[in-house]
């Protein structure tokens, strides 16, 4: 098959959308299809363009076989409204126009976060007159409505009307999660028409390993524990926790915990300036990384925190961070409500806690510092459960099946 793929992120950035779309195109291009991304210049969180790339108006590269080609788009950071949705609709246009030059597919896959990426595939839909795919990542503009990123109910009611169109205009949707899934069943769209197929991990590229003793210095941490966030941090994340929590084990002379936070976003220097007003030493920021230094971060982590904010709406989700802290045997603080507490509690993985809740953090971050057999326990059950039920290649090998099937093959 020939398969063309708009996605807004792809690596060098490591958010997971791109993971997703690079983990699947690549082993779909293994097993002997055509696979063409379109995508923009990597600039995210922070909206700088990485290294070696430029925002040029058409450029193509190939990344293990998949054909990338990157367009044009506004460049802005990962934070604000106007100028992301600047962004958003820059892209969607920009990749739409360099679509009608590719050879025609046999099928289009268009991903969200964000919205204006399922709308390309709307539009080159229409274009080219082949089955389209959209695959549902987050409900937008239901998450920007959460975090309160707009309140302006004009713009909003154009959104949701734009989004009921969207799902209308889909031969088919993929959504990452059971509660995707519900969510759109209550907009209205037909079960037959949705296929849960949800984020996994390469247990072969994630596996336990030695603590990278090295990187830990390199970062400067000193402190025997650590616990680790890797993650966008965003309006969505509520990391304002690992502040009261870094605050709480400092008042109780708990200096042997360093709280580790890994990834930019929106409020990253905002929190990285309080934490040092707070003078809180073992609240730690490293910045962006790339993804292929991951594993050494999860190496030296002791105790994974997953975490978002208190909403309902983040009950559907479940982060890809997850599967890979559980693939490396590490044990999780998971501050999120719904699916992913179903999850974490069915595989023994780890203490779920109520999101925002900076005593419950301490608490249960505390119990797993003092147990070691504890820790461990978590870390294989999480890597026993993540390797039966959420292994990436058996997850892009349904993911094919589909697209066949759809595509007619």
């Amino acid at each position: 098959m020939r398969i063309l793929f708009f996605s807004h992120y792809f690596p060098p950035e490591g958010n997971a959308p791109a993971t997703r779309t690079y983990e699947n195109c690549k082993r779909w291009v293994e097993m002997g299809h055509d696979v063409t991304v379109i995508t923009c210049a990597p600039n995210q969180p922070a909206g700088v363009v990485y290294d070696g790339y430029q925002n040029k108006l058409y450029q193509t590269e190939t990344v293990d076989g998949i054909k990338v080609i990157r367009v044009w788009t506004y460049i802005a950071a990962n934070k604000g409204t106007v100028k992301r949705i600047a962004n958003y609709v820059s892209y969607a246009t920009s990749a739409v126009t360099a679509s009608m030059g590719v050879r025609k597919p046999d099928i289009i896959v268009a991903t969200s976060p964000q919205f204006f990426c399922g709308w390309a595939g709307v539009l080159a839909k229409a274009w080219r007159r082949v089955p389209f795919v959209l695959e549902i990542r987050d409900m937008w503009p239901d998450s920007i409505v959460a975090v309160g990123a707009m309140q302006n109910k004009a713009i909003l009611n154009s959104l949701y009307k734009m989004e009921d169109w969207m799902y209308k205009s889909a031969t088919h949707i993929v959504a990452v999660g059971d509660g995707y899934r519900d969510e759109l069943l209550q907009k209205g769209v037909p079960r037959e028409k949705i296929d849960v197929i949800t984020n996994g991990v390469d247990p072969d590229q994630y596996k336990p390993q030695p603590p990278n003793l090295a990187f830990k210095k390199e970062l400067g941490i000193t402190q025997p524990i650590v616990c680790s966030y890797v993650g966008t941090i965003g309006m969505a994340c509520g990391l304002q926790v690992a502040l009261e929590c870094g605050e709480m084990l400092k008042a109780q002379g708990r200096d042997d915990i360093a709280l580790l936070l890994v990834g930019d976003g929106a409020i990253r220097e905002e929190l990285e300036q309080e934490a040092k007003a707070r003078q809180l030493n073992n609240v730690i920021f490293t910045g962006r990384l790339p993804k292929t230094q991951m594993p050494d971060v999860l190496s030296i982590t002791d105790i994974t925190l997953v975490h978002l904010k208190k909403t309902d709406l983040f009950k559907t989700v479940l982060p890809s961070k997850i599967f890979e802290a559980a693939a490396m045997e590490r044990p999780i603080i998971l501050g999120v409500e719904g699916n992913s507490a179903d999850l974490i509690q069915k595989a023994e993985a780890g203490i779920c806690i109520e999101p925002e809740n900076a005593q419950d953090l301490t608490n249960a971050l505390l119990r797993m510092t003092d147990d070691a057999d504890l820790r461990r326990q978590f870390g294989q059950n999480g890597r026993s459960y993540i390797q039966e039920h959420f292994h990436r290649v058996k997850l892009a090998e349904r993911y094919l099946s589909l697209l066949e099937q759809l595509a007619g093959r």
